[in-house]
């Protein structure tokens, strides 16, 4: 009775797997830090400014820039405009390349 069977065609055609779903995965979100938070929380501990407790970060903290200086708004980009100006710039630099070599 312990021995597996396989089961034939007929029998697994019958079963009608269409209505089955399949449980979704769990997945833990964790709450992802803003700047704001990474900043402060940077300042406040000295543990972060310290690598393995050998590497000292206090010169890299005070060089950081901050994060209003790092953002950039965001620029649509149209594949054709892109296009043109890099080819119009290749164009021309060798143009420039060919004029060079002539003088």
């Amino acid at each position: 009775a312990d021995i597996p069977v396989i089961p034939d065609l007929e029998e697994v055609q019958e079963e009608d797997l269409a209505m089955q779903v399949a449980a979704p995965p769990s997945v833990q979100m964790n709450r992802v830090l803003t700047y704001h938070d990474l900043d402060k929380d940077l300042m406040k501990y000295a543990a972060f400014q310290t690598l393995d407790g050998e590497v000292d970060l206090k010169l890299l903290t005070k060089v950081l820039a901050p994060e209003h200086e790092l953002r950039e708004d965001d620029v649509s980009c149209d594949w054709d405009h892109v296009f043109t100006e890099v080819s119009s710039e290749l164009v021309t630099e060798w143009g420039l390349g060919q004029s060079e070599r002539e003088d």
